[in-house]
């Protein structure tokens, strides 16, 4: 951790005082040392491989037939915020904005192996 927070050092000097580029940067490196200063390594080193895990499941709260359905949940004031839901087969996750919640399209990790979300560019030049 103390390498990353020493790395960004460069990267904040190299850009003028009062920048956006050097406000972030250094926003950046103050988030990991209040995650190195407030003891939370441990949790963060295991958020850090959550991340990078590829053989996750993501538990689905509710599974709806149709929207409609769906819908009607939703304004029955019974959804939370960050709760994943399926509609139809596909991933949904309720996202609180300014004060109303909305569904948001987040494919579930069995979506994401079909073809719909497959990168299907060949990268070759035409």
């Amino acid at each position: 951790m103390d390498e990353a927070i020493y790395f960004l050092n460069p990267f904040i000097e190299n850009h003028a005082e009062g920048s956006k580029e050097r406000r972030l940067f250094g926003l950046a490196q103050i988030a990991l040392l209040y995650i190195r200063d407030r003891v939370k390594r441990e949790e963060f080193a295991k958020f850090h491989r959550a991340c990078f895990d590829t053989d996750f499941t993501v538990e689905v709260a509710h599974e709806f037939a149709t929207r409609e359905e769906a819908n009607q949940w939703l304004a029955s004031g019974k959804a939370k915020d960050s709760e994943r839901v399926k509609i139809a087969g596909k991933g949904f996750m309720v996202v609180e904005v300014s004060g109303k919640l909305y569904f948001m399209i987040a494919p579930l990790p069995e979506e994401l192996e079909t073809d719909e979300w497959k990168d299907d560019s060949d990268d070759s030049d035409e």
